[in-house]
């Protein structure tokens, strides 16, 4: 191999692993955060779950991979203030069951206008013509489910080589509020994707307006 193809081939390599500068700024990006009372909370009609039980939820799923393949799913972390701490909006089903908001992709459907199809379908009013103008921020998280099991992770296992879900997290910048320190560390109550919230947008500085 030539001196330039050598020379090439460390700049291609140099590119896809060094990260840019700005990285290294110490500056901390700023989410611009609205008190949860500039929003208005109205009632749509019910939307009922799909699956009757759990296990329903993952035959359904199994059946679907076989028919579509990896299942890609999204979700909106959408965030407001309430005595000056960061709250987020989750979805609760019953009295044990939380969510954020958002759901399957189509095939071939992008995420963030997948992501901006599922916030209308589950949280704008149903008004004849209305359409929001939902403004999706940046990547915060993928977790997959490398089996038709309950358990997702944030990385796909070194053995999987076929998951079964990939679910990505998107920051929403327009938008029952949870406080941020009561998902923290509870897992148990809120599952493992919501209590990770807190350490996710640990990275920004918040600021109330």
């Amino acid at each position: 191999m030539s001196h330039d193809a050598h020379q090439a081939e460390d700049t291609d390599l140099e590119d896809r692993i060094i990260p840019s500068a700005s990285l290294y700024t110490g500056h901390a990006p700023t989410l611009n955060l609205y008190h949860i009372d500039k929003y208005t909370f109205g009632i749509k009609e019910p939307q009922l779950e799909k699956d009757a039980s759990v296990k329903a939820r993952l035959e359904r799923m199994q059946e679907k991979y076989r028919q579509e393949g990896l299942r890609r799913t999204v979700e909106g972390v959408l965030l407001v203030h309430q005595h000056g701490h960061p709250h987020v909006l989750l979805l609760q089903i019953g009295n044990t069951f939380f969510k954020l908001p958002g759901g399957r992709l189509k095939p071939g459907e992008d995420d963030v206008e997948g992501l901006k199809r599922k916030l209308t379908n589950k949280l704008a009013p149903t008004l004849a013509n209305y359409k929001p103008k939902w403004e999706i921020g940046e990547l915060l998280a993928t977790w997959w489910r490398p089996n038709f099991e309950t358990l997702l992770y944030p990385y796909v296992p070194p053995h999987i080589t076929r998951p079964k879900e990939c679910k990505k997290l998107f920051i929403d910048l327009k938008l029952l509020a949870v406080p941020l320190f009561e998902l923290y560390d509870n897992a148990q109550r809120y599952g493992p994707i919501i209590s990770s919230i807190p350490q996710i947008v640990a990275r920004f500085n918040f600021n109330n307006l």
